[in-house]
């Protein structure tokens, strides 16, 4: 089969679009044939070396497609049923290997491609919403790259909890995309600076809580955009990981609090995978969350996409296709 291996880490021509051996299924594991994989940022700071594994190593932690065998022990899967997955390597490739315990069913008449494009993003934002801080009705937060795979699923979930949302972008064709989302206030941050715009739109209240992807170029601003006991959710860095800084600055700007969660200890048990996942692909069906998938690239241009995404020419989800 085709797969997409790097051998050392480096930008998007460390990627090797090359031939390897089909993967067979072993006790309790299924084996997939792929109709899509993910991209994510995660895979570009895998790529780098910024999120280091082991070499050389197949990119990919997010999939979906057919079931093509199952291994001994394997009950709930059998050939031919649609699933997806997220938080296993290697689903840049034809077939793909994954555990059935870490495997979701996806919801009858929804397309298998969609798995590859809601599994990482939507559960990130579910839990993002609904755990890291729970919003509720009177809330106000701060969503950074608001118009980005993540920025819009938040956006619209942390609508439908009765947030006040304020969302960053850096063109005007974003700006459309993340008002349709639902967010109530967006502002460019390529021609205003966002910290004075929202302490302006909060009359100097702050938010409850900034979503920040970014990391290096927003964080200090961030923190000045938070109200007394706010939370700074930092669960990306794609500027840049941030610089150590003292921890008496959260205390010196309103006993704030610091997290930078992972979705993959969200989804660590069987039960937490299941209700996220769920919720995010049943929603998807009955139509009450929007999933944009405009950006399609063959597995073989994987290059492309990963410059495309790094050079922010992307909105919504990045696919790849066998």
């Amino acid at each position: 089969m085709k797969a997409v291996r790097v051998h050392e880490f480096g930008g998007p021509e460390a990627m090797s679009y090359e031939e390897v051996p089909t993967p067979s299924p072993g006790e309790g594991q299924v084996l997939v044939k792929l109709a899509a994989s993910g991209l994510n940022y995660i895979d570009v700071y895998q790529r780098t070396g910024l999120y280091p594994n082991a070499l050389p190593y197949t990119l990919g932690l997010e999939g979906s497609g057919t079931v093509a065998g199952v291994g001994v022990g394997v009950t709930g899967f059998r050939e031919g049923d649609a699933v997806t997955w997220t938080g296993v390597p290697g689903a840049y490739a034809e077939y793909a290997v994954v555990p059935e315990q870490r495997l979701v069913r996806l919801p009858d008449g929804l397309d298998v491609k969609v798995g590859a494009a809601a599994m990482l993003q939507g559960t990130t934002a579910h839990y993002l919403v609904t755990t890291t801080y729970p919003l509720k009705a009177g809330d106000a937060c701060l969503v950074h790259a608001a118009a980005g795979g993540v920025g819009l699923l938040l956006v619209q979930m942390a609508k439908q909890c009765g947030a006040r949302v304020f969302g960053t972008v850096s063109t005007e064709e974003k700006a459309a995309l993340a008002r349709e989302a639902g967010a109530d206030d967006v502002i460019l941050y390529t021609e205003q600076d966002f910290e004075a715009e929202v302490r302006r739109l909060t009359d100097g209240k702050g938010v409850q809580v900034v979503y920040d992807s970014v990391g290096k170029t927003t964080f200090d601003k961030s923190l000045n955009c938070l109200a007394p006991l706010g939370y700074m959710v930092l669960y990306g860095a794609s500027s840049g990981p941030v610089p150590p800084f003292d921890a008496a600055i959260l205390n010196a700007k309103g006993s704030l609090f610091l997290t930078r969660p992972s979705l993959f200890h969200y989804i660590a048990d069987r039960a937490s995978l299941e209700k996220r996942a769920g919720d995010v692909l049943n929603w998807i069906a009955d139509g009450s969350l929007k999933l944009r998938m405009e950006h399609t690239f063959a597995l073989s241009d994987v290059a492309e996409a990963h410059r495309s995404l790094e050079g922010r020419k992307t909105t919504g989800k990045v696919l790849l296709v066998p």
